[in-house]
């Protein structure tokens, strides 16, 4: 599966588009966030992501779960969304 990583300077309309582009390829993906700011364009760009593929008679759902990344050789928790077809 795809991990797409998110930045609180991301743009959520870009990022929907990736995240589209992964879910249509591999059927469901990974979207990273690091702190709030992160967390909250994710949410955005996964709120529009639904809205590009609902027209396909998709209906995308996200599970969030704690995840351990390494930045710069430091361990970090980090939030994760599993985005997949309901």
């Amino acid at each position: 599966m795809e991990v797409l990583k998110v930045s609180a300077q991301s743009n959520p309309k870009a990022v929907a588009g990736a995240l589209t582009a992964v879910f249509r390829q591999h059927g469901k993906a990974e979207v990273q966030a690091v702190g709030a700011g992160a967390v909250n364009q994710a949410v955005k760009a996964i709120a529009i992501a639904r809205g590009f593929i609902a027209p396909n008679g998709i209906d995308l759902v996200m599970i969030p779960a704690f995840a351990e990344i390494n930045i710069d050789g430091e361990e970090r928790t980090a939030i994760k969304f599993i985005v997949e077809p309901r």
